[in-house]
């Protein structure tokens, strides 16, 4: 990687390499899963339903795969997840793909996963995305999903 240019770092969280640029929207969440539930997966679960509700909002049909964490869209992961829970405090999150230059992740084998692809709201779309208008969508939906202000 670093002779192409690239910098990464290896850290605690579950998933495989993952990137990380202008036009994702990172959301590192910091919750006590003692306020809520003792259950990673169905943290991780919310997670992805958050987005899924999200992209519903902008008529997307957003799922999950069964055999990968995350949120696709066809045969391509729009969002990644991948956390860590110590004593039940979450930390880490979700990649979310608005308008994100795609063409980083050739440079990779996104989350470890050699045989799909990945997308975003722009690719989607074909147009830019209003970011800002999707985050708060998004910040809504998480509100719900956790009942949280």
């Amino acid at each position: 990687m670093k002779t192409k240019g690239i910098s990464y770092y290896e850290i605690d969280r579950g998933g495989d390499i993952t990137y990380h640029g202008p036009g994702q929207l990172v959301v590192y969440p910091i919750l006590d899963l003692n306020n809520y539930y003792k259950d990673t997966h169905r943290y991780l679960r919310d997670l992805e339903e958050s987005v899924i509700l999200t992209l519903k909002e902008l008529g997307i049909n957003g799922h999950r795969e069964e055999e990968y964490t995350g949120v696709w869209v066809g045969e391509e992961k729009i969002c990644a997840i991948g956390i860590k829970v110590s004593r039940w405090i979450t930390m880490h999150g979700i990649a979310f793909n608005i308008n994100t230059d795609l063409n980083y992740f050739d440079k990779i084998i996104p989350c470890g996963i050699f045989h799909k692809g990945v997308t975003s709201i722009k690719k989607l779309t074909g147009i830019e995305a209003d970011f800002d208008s999707i985050k708060l969508q998004f910040i809504k939906n998480f509100r719900i999903l956790f009942n949280s202000k």
